[in-house]
């Protein structure tokens, strides 16, 4: 469990948006389609997609960053990632530099696809 998952994101909105949309159950459930509960608060839990993605907010900085122990639901029990999402507001852009260690090795091709199209691609287009 040594992979890295290191992206870049640049959305047409403010960082304020990005991070809330991320951070509260009913922006971040209007964006995927999906049910979703997310604790506001670092200490939090969260459950996202119907209960398939699951965890806990280490470290939350409003519009900066947001850190989370954050694992599938069908891994192996007690197995968690860290998912690292900082916000570089750009004028009226934001750049989104994530990365996400401690993850099942088998799984990583499956995990960057699914960054983009389960988060960043439907964050697009509720944000922009």
């Amino acid at each position: 469990m040594s992979t890295t998952i290191h992206q870049e994101v640049e959305f047409s909105a403010t960082a304020d948006r990005i991070y809330a949309a991320l951070t509260d159950g009913k922006q971040f459930g209007e964006l995927t389609g999906a049910p979703t509960e997310i604790s506001p608060e670092a200490g939090g839990t969260f459950s996202c997609f119907g209960g398939m993605i699951l965890g806990r907010n280490i470290e939350l900085v409003p519009n900066q960053r947001i850190v989370q122990a954050w694992r599938v639901a069908n891994w192996p029990e007690g197995v968690y990632s860290i998912a690292k999402f900082e916000l570089k507001e750009q004028g009226s852009k934001t750049l989104l530099v994530f990365s996400q260690i401690g993850f099942p090795e088998e799984e990583g091709k499956h995990l960057e696809a699914g960054w983009h199209e389960n988060y960043w691609n439907p964050l697009e287009k509720y944000a922009g």
